[in-house]
């Protein structure tokens, strides 16, 4: 129920070294304004943009900011972002003088053995820590030569959360200085179409409304933009600070003609649903109210307020109770009683009476709160179309009564037994904010923290008006039995008015035709059923058509939610169960890059000519309220490349070493000449190689015998506008559109920024991208007419973990366990059974050549082979990975 928010930008600007003696050109006299606009302490920010693409209520977000040193000493940039903290980061690279240093997603525990490394180190470091109430901040340093650019590009991806009829996106404004180029654009796309728009700031003058910022929608599509000159910058017309410091909101809603929404991209479906115009159920609230003594002060009077407040929007149908706790637990009345304006009057003198005393015995309190539903309910003294609802405040644990936090959690477990959810809000900071959270999640409620500001009580009173109005209970959502696999959760207790169910899933049959889908739920009149069905192909059509659409966007929206409650189930999770729920969510986690609460992001960056690598981790909510920072990140620490071998070669072999056991694993892929394979498909470096399948051409009688192999290879570095074309007989480079063509007969090196090329006559060739990436690609020069090609990664540390293709999905960290080796159909090759990603396999041990320095021999290299294409090892299967052309 909780709104969305985007990223507050910050770049903040320190340096201990004087800026002094740069050369400049010649510039005309300004002034005040002689020097470059944006300049301070010789760092330029001259360009920063935000770029948002929404689909379907879920949000990819890149922060762009490129800043050059002007000094003549180097100098030390901190970029900073504040984020959701619902919104997982999926990326974050560095590039500096066109060199790209990628982010990595790690498991937790392999960032925090670098983290102990660097202790002793006392570097300084990227992290994220928790910043405020829905925000957490991204912090990065890295040290910049004079002279030099660097860009800074943090990614990060959200589903954003109807609340109160609307999806809010909040982004929080703060440059620090005036940037040349300054931009936010947001791109919206909702299948059912974009009823409501708005975009407003706290900064925004007449000036800035009429000209920087545009804002429009229409059918689908809508398109938010806000590009200040440096002049609208200006916090005063001669002024040289920003006045970009504030909060830029943008909200929108959808079109609600159909209670419901289906859909479906590649195999996997989003259900949205939230029917309009119902009938409020009428509700039975008992506010469980902490009166101790810590509660003195203004935080009873905040309370005070906002109950008062409350009174006031309670409905007529409603019944209601206090039950006010220290070390004592006191009732307001014996029983619920109906919203009456005499009783509602009664209520606001008794919220009025309210004082602090006393100690903390929550237990006592929430046993008597559900005893007095379970009555009303088994009594009919409520009607009996009406839901029951506890709402819980306090500022501290219990530590009177029952106060063993477990033992209070399975009481109230046992005693409301799943028939109606509680809400606990703690307030302030000093409680045990988990047990809050951890007892609400299993009684099918949620925790909220409520800040102790002077706004205190509109929190608590936003809080209510979001479950004010329950139109739905028992609502269950489902779809025909076997035809989906891998759901979300698709059972609420409550559907409340402004919210949403969203449902995810995959497909068992991706090419089924219909997909049905019912929503069943019980209204305040009667029962409700409520049916959507889709044609699949018409409706992955219309999806994939639209150029707004970024990616698989509903498989990882799918993942992103799955991820999201597998996290959630894991906090009351124990042993072997929580141990299955982190193994899945770490799994997700780690395929779909994001960084979450088990995982952290491993920035490898240069610095005093070494690798430096920048631990970034997801805080968690108890972290922020006992304001102390994860121990185990946000250090720099020295990690030395690893460069393990990855190749194909042969017809064709694939060759995976796993340096973490000393061992390798390997894999052929059978397809028919003219096939291209993706091999290397690298997104964020835009490296990306090809290779099409040749045929042995030698003569055979037998056909089943015939060979294939790679014959041609396409490289491409869309960043530096490269190609590359190998075949046997020539190589083919592209500098833009000018070709350059050498032969397998030259032995030469061609360079240029950031790329070396080496050919070694009628042997390999050497491709270097910077320093971090280097392939050899091996001439086997064995037929009369016709040769092969080998492709060998010998070095991949500098691409990043969105990195994917046959051979670029194992540059990421992975593992596997061979066990139960035997004798296999040949005696000199054993069978064994392989666990990986998951799978079990049975595997055989074999051995494949390494032609990297001997291309007449080889070296041998021996591995576990996995059969049928190396199904169950690889993502998908083969021919996922067959692609149109070379480039």
């Amino acid at each position: 129920m909780a709104s969305a928010w985007w990223p507050c930008l910050a770049l903040a600007l320190f340096s201990s070294l004087a800026a002094s003696g740069f050369p400049r050109s010649p510039l005309r006299l300004l002034g005040k304004r002689s020097l470059p606009e944006g300049l301070v302490d010789g760092i330029e920010i001259y360009s920063t943009k935000i770029n948002c693409k929404v689909t379907s209520r879920f949000a990819h977000n890149v922060i762009t900011t490129r800043a050059v040193n002007r000094a003549d000493k180097a100098k030390e940039i901190f970029f900073e972002a504040e984020l959701p903290k619902t919104g997982f980061i999926t990326n974050f690279t560095l590039t500096i003088d066109g060199v790209t240093y990628p982010g990595n997603i790690k498991e937790k525990e392999v960032a925090k053995k670098q983290y102990e490394k660097a202790v002793s180190q006392g570097k300084t470091a990227g992290l994220v820590k928790a910043s405020g109430r829905k925000l957490e901040k991204f912090t990065v340093s890295v040290n910049v030569a004079a002279g030099s650019k660097v860009t800074f590009e943090l990614t990060y991806e959200e589903l954003l959360k109807r609340h109160k009829g609307k999806y809010e996106m909040y982004l929080k404004i703060h440059p620090k200085q005036l940037v040349k180029h300054f931009e936010i654009d947001v791109h919206i796309f909702e299948p059912q179409g974009i009823s409501t728009l708005d975009a407003e700031a706290s900064f925004i003058t007449n000036d800035l409304l009429g000209s920087a910022l545009t804002k429009s929608f229409s059918g689908q599509k809508g398109h938010v933009s806000f590009k200040p000159s440096l002049d609208q910058q200006r916090s005063c017309p001669t002024c040289t600070d920003s006045l970009l410091n504030g909060d830029f909101t943008i909200t929108y809603d959808v079109n609600r003609e159909s209670p419901g929404d289906v859909q479906i991209v590649n195999g996997y479906f989003v259900h949205f649903f939230a029917p309009q115009g119902l009938p409020v159920v009428p509700k039975n609230v008992v506010f469980v109210i902490d009166v101790s003594g810590s509660m003195s002060g203004r935080k009873i009077q905040q309370t005070r307020d906002a109950l008062l407040k409350i009174l006031e929007d309670v409905k007529k149908d409603d019944y209601l109770n206090f039950i006010l706790f220290s070390g004592d637990v006191t009732t307001w009345k014996d029983q619920l009683v109906q919203a009456t304006p005499e009783n509602l009057q009664e209520a606001r003198t008794f919220v009025k009476n309210i004082r602090d005393q006393g100690a903390t015995n929550i237990n006592d309190a929430l046993l008597r709160a559900i005893h007095m539903l379970n009555k009303a309910q088994e009594e009919h003294v409520v009607p009996e179309r009406s839901t029951s609802i506890i709402i819980m405040l306090t500022d501290g644990d219990a530590n009177t009564g029952e106060s063993r936090p477990e033992k209070i959690q399975e009481n109230v477990r046992n005693a409301i037994e799943g028939k109606f959810p509680l809400y606990n809000l703690g307030f302030g900071r000093n409680m045990d904010y988990s047990f809050l959270e951890r007892m609400a999640l299993e009684n099918h409620g949620l925790a909220r923290r409520i800040y102790e500001d002077s706004d205190a009580d509109l929190q608590l009173q936003g809080f209510y008006e979001e479950v004010a109005n329950p139109l739905l209970t028992s609502v269950q959502v489902e779809y025909p039995d076997n035809a989906i696999q891998d759901l979300t959760q698709n059972n609420y207790q409550h559907f409340y008015d402004g919210s949403e169910i969203v449902v995810a899933g995959r497909l068992v049959d991706e090419d089924m035709n219909n997909f049905k889908a019912d929503v069943k739920g019980h209204g305040a009149l009667s029962d409700l059923l409520y049916t959507k069905e889709v044609d699949v192909k018409e409706t992955e059509k219309a999806l994939k058509e639209q150029d707004y659409i970024f990616g698989n966007f509903i498989e990882r929206l799918w993942a992103y939610l799955t991820i999201e409650q597998l996290l959630e189930k894991r906090k009351n999770a124990q042993g072997e169960e929580k141990e299955n729920l982190t193994a899945q969510a770490l799994d997700l986690s780690l395929k779909y890059h994001f960084v979450t609460p088990l995982t952290s992001m491993v920035v490898t960056k240069p610095e005093d000519n070494e690798d430096q690598t920048a631990i970034a981790d997801k805080p968690g909510e108890d972290a922020e309220a006992r304001s102390a920072i994860p121990s185990t990140a946000y250090q720099v620490s020295y990690q030395p490349p690893q460069n393990p071998y990855y190749y194909v070669d042969g017809d064709p072999h694939f060759i995976i070493q796993v340096p973490e056991k000393d061992d390798a694993i390997c894999f052929n892929i059978d397809e028919d000449p003219g096939m291209v394979l993706s091999l290397i498909q690298d997104p964020v470096t835009g490296l990306s190689v090809n290779g099409q399948i040749i045929g042995d051409t030698r003569d055979s009688s037998d056909s089943n015998t015939t060979k294939t192999y790679f014959g041609k290879l396409g490289i491409t570095n869309a960043q530096m506008d490269f190609r590359i074309e190998v075949t046997t007989e020539k190589i083919t480079l592209w500098n833009g559109a000018v070709p350059t063509t050498l032969s397998w007969l030259d032995t030469v090196m061609v360079t240029q920024d950031g790329l070396s090329v080496t050919i070694n006559r009628k042997k390999n060739m050497v491709i270097s991208f910077g320093q971090g990436v280097t392939f050899v690609v091996v001439l086997h020069p064995v037929w009369k007419k016709a040769d092969f090609l080998g492709f060998y990664v010998v070095d991949s540390h500098r691409m990043s973990a969105q990195t994917h293709g046959l051979l670029g999905q194992f540059f990421h960290p992975f593992d596997f366990e061979v066990s139960d080796i035997h004798p296999g159909s040949d005696p000199t090759k054993p069978d064994a059974i392989m666990v990986v990603k998951n799978h079990q396999l049975t595997v055989t041990r074999g051995s494949q050549k390494d032609y990297r320095k001997d291309t007449s021999m080889g070296v041998k290299v021996n591995c576990w082979f996995v059969h049928n294409n190396g199904e169950g090892l690889i993502d998908g299967v083969h021919t996922d990975y067959i692609v149109s052309s070379l480039f």
